[in-house]
Parts: C-alpha cells; sequence; structure tokens
C-alpha cells in the first residue's frame, strides 16, 4: 500500500515540473530585450506601437506592461496601479501548482518511514511466530521496509529541488516586472 501511495505521489509530482518547466519555457522572455524593443517602439511611433509589441508575447511581463500601457490616457496613478493588480494577477499563474510539488517534498519522507516501520514490525511479527527461525527471517523483511524509505526520498528529492528552483524563478521574473514596470512608467512621463 504505501509503495503504491508513493507511486501516486511520484506521478503526481512529475506531472506537476513537467506542466511548470512547459509553462516557464513557453512564458520566457529575455527582459532587458524587450525593454528595448518597448522603448525604441515607444519612441519611434508611440503607445499603440508599444502596445503592439506587448501582444507579440506571452510572457507575464508583457502582460503586466501592456496593461499600464492601456490604462496610461487616463494618469499615471491609473497606468501603475493597473500594472501592479495585473503583475499579482502574474504572480498567482507563476506560482500555480507549486504548492503541489513543495507539500509532496515535504510529506514523501513520512510515507516512506511509514512503510518502513510498517515493514519492520511485519519483519519481527515473523519472527515471533516462526519462534526459532534466525536473523534471514527478519533480514528479508527489514530489507523489504528499508525500501519504502528510499522510495520516498526518491520522490522528495526531485519535488523539493524543482520547487526551490521554480520558487527563484517566479522571484526573478517578478523582479524583472517590477523594474521594467518602473522603466515604463518614467518612459511615458511618469514618475515612478
Amino acid at each position: 500500500l504505501t509503495m503504491m501511495v508513493l507511486v501516486a505521489c511520484s506521478v503526481i509530482a512529475l506531472t506537476f515540473i513537467f506542466e511548470r518547466w512547459l509553462f516557464y519555457k513557453h512564458t520566457a522572455i529575455d527582459a532587458d530585450r524587450f525593454y528595448i524593443k518597448l522603448r525604441d517602439a515607444f519612441r519611434n511611433d508611440g503607445i499603440e506601437k508599444a502596445i503592439s509589441v506587448c501582444n507579440s508575447s506571452l510572457a507575464p511581463l508583457a502582460l503586466v506592461v501592456k496593461s499600464g500601457l492601456e490604462e496610461s490616457s487616463k494618469n499615471a496613478q491609473a497606468a501603475a496601479e493597473m500594472m501592479d493588480a495585473t503583475a499579482i494577477d502574474q504572480r498567482t499563474k507563476l506560482e500555480k501548482n507549486l504548492s503541489v510539488l513543495g507539500t509532496l517534498g515535504n510529506i514523501a519522507p513520512f510515507i516512506g518511514l511509514f512503510g518502513t516501520v510498517v515493514g519492520i514490525i511485519r519483519a519481527f511479527h515473523a519472527l515471533s511466530v516462526s519462534g526459532s527461525a534466525g536473523p534471514s527471517v527478519i533480514s528479508a523483511g527489514i530489507a523489504e521496509a528499508l525500501i519504502s524509505t528510499a522510495a520516498g526520498l526518491v520522490v522528495a528529492i526531485p519535488a523539493v529541488i524543482f520547487y526551490n528552483y521554480y520558487l527563484r524563478r517566479v522571484d526573478t521574473i517578478m523582479n524583472e516586472i517590477e523594474s521594467v514596470s518602473k522603466k515604463i512608467l518614467v518612459l511615458m512621463g511618469f514618475k515612478a
């Protein structure tokens, strides 16, 4: 039963690792290059051209900047507030399913440990039932039980590694969003 639970956990972890990897790859953008392209479009052809530059990307950064550009005709406050609100929405999308990886990384070793404890209990029970049987009866049971702990670690380690990697990626993207948003406000003649 424990191994079945751990196999299910590993399938779930791999699914979300792969799903997030595809999402981040699909929405990746070079923030510096994007800003330069956006700045040049804005200076040469105005806001409409800058918005079309944003429309050419699905990156969270482009969506945030686009929301500010669309509100820029109202006032600086409206543009800044809209970019902040959109950035919050994008952070939620960037962090989607990361809690599943974090949870699996935390609980998988405990599930494996539970399997080990149950296996050792069974091994000692088999020893007590057989009476005079030697260490071979218990060693086979303990070896089988320890596989549960190893399986728990095999699930937990990649889940934790990717959880931390993806969290760092979210922080980097959010920093880029904040930086470019302020630059865009300045470019539009507003104080950031």
